[in-house]
This record gives structure tokens, sequence and C-alpha cells, in this order.
């Protein structure tokens, strides 16, 4: 059950997130208020003209970050689809395998982006700091878990989740996520010289 006594969705339900990152108060609060991750107007999200996938798959706008960046779906389907990351400074770069794995990642860590490059101590101080500007983030970061029906004690670490960030632009996804740009060239990585 959630907050308001309706039984909470699973996350690995069809379709079960994204409906929910755009108008549960709760998941809303935490994902555009806290992870920088707005998805309340889908509508209204489009990429910039030329923005495109290398291989002519589909890349669909989700949400958005405050700043005009892109969350986007790789290809057909649905929430399963891989999650590119495209910022108007010209880098792109896959996240999460899915959307459930890029919730949790912005659940334990919604500083992600200030992750790349920097060391494990480093780390610790962006999230000490993340968490002196914020300190009811843990209460806000399990109200919005329980909105989507995630139980906060089984979310992976943020080192798990920050290893994620790596691993996956290494491995087989990597290429059906490349972004080019509107002149057919590659947009930067986002994660390429990042030390976990």
């Amino acid at each position: 059950m959630n907050e308001s006594g309706e039984p909470a969705r699973r996350p690995d339900a069809p379709g079960a997130l994204l409906p929910l990152l755009g108008t549960d108060d709760a998941a809303v609060a935490f994902f555009a208020g806290v992870a920088d991750l707005d998805a309340t107007d889908p509508a209204s999200h489009e990429l910039e003209e030329g923005i495109q996938l290398a291989s002519g798959a589909r890349l669909e706008q989700f949400a958005r970050a405050g700043s005009g960046d892109a969350f986007c779906f790789v290809g057909e389907g649905g929430e399963e689809r891989p999650v590119v990351y495209v910022s108007l400074d010209g880098q792109a770069g896959p996240l999460a395998l899915g959307l459930p794995e890029l919730v949790r990642l912005c659940l334990v860590a919604p500083w992600w982006r200030d992750a790349p490059g920097r060391t494990a101590e480093e780390l610790h101080t962006v999230a000490n700091e993340y968490r002196d500007d914020l300190p009811d983030l843990d209460r806000r970061r399990d109200l919005a878990a329980l909105a989507l029906g995630i139980d906060p004690a089984e979310l992976p670490s943020e080192t798990t989740a920050l290893a994620r960030l790596v691993e996956i632009p290494r491995g087989p996804a990597a290429e059906a996520c490349r972004v080019i740009g509107y002149e057919g060239d590659p947009l930067d990585p986002l994660f390429d010289a990042a030390h976990f």
C-alpha cells in the first residue's frame, strides 16, 4: 500500500513507472525536485532537431532535466528499453538498461551527474554535500520509492548504481545507444573518463 492507501504498483509491471513519475506527488517531488528528472509533461519534450541514434532506431524523449537535457528511450518497446541521456552541451550516453534501473540510480544517487571523473573520496564528498543541502533526502527517497512500489530496503548501494554508469557504456548496449548530432557526428560520451 502506498501513502494514499492504494495498492502500490509493481515497478516491473509493463508501463507502471513512467505514468507515476509524472503524476504521483511523492514521485514528482523527488524525481523532478531532487533528481532533476521531470516526466510531468512528456508531450512537451522534444529533442533538438537532428539529434538521433547512429543506428537510425527510434530515440524517444520521455523526461527532461531543468537544464533542458533529455532522458530518452532507445528503440521500440516500453520501459524495458535502454535509457540515454542527451545533454545540451553535446554529450550523450546510456544511463540504464530500462526505466526501472534508471529509477533506482536516481533514488540512490540523485547527484549522478557530478560523478564522472571523481575518485571514491570525492564522490563521498559530493554525496555528503547533497545530503547537507537536502537533510530530508532519505525520507523523500523512501516516499518516492514506496509510491513506485519499490521497497527502499531493496535499493542498490550508491557504489553499485554508480558502477553501472561505467559498465553500461562499455557493454553490448553501447553501440545501440550511440547518439549523433545534426551533422552526423557522434556526440561526446557522458562517461568517457569516469573513474568511480
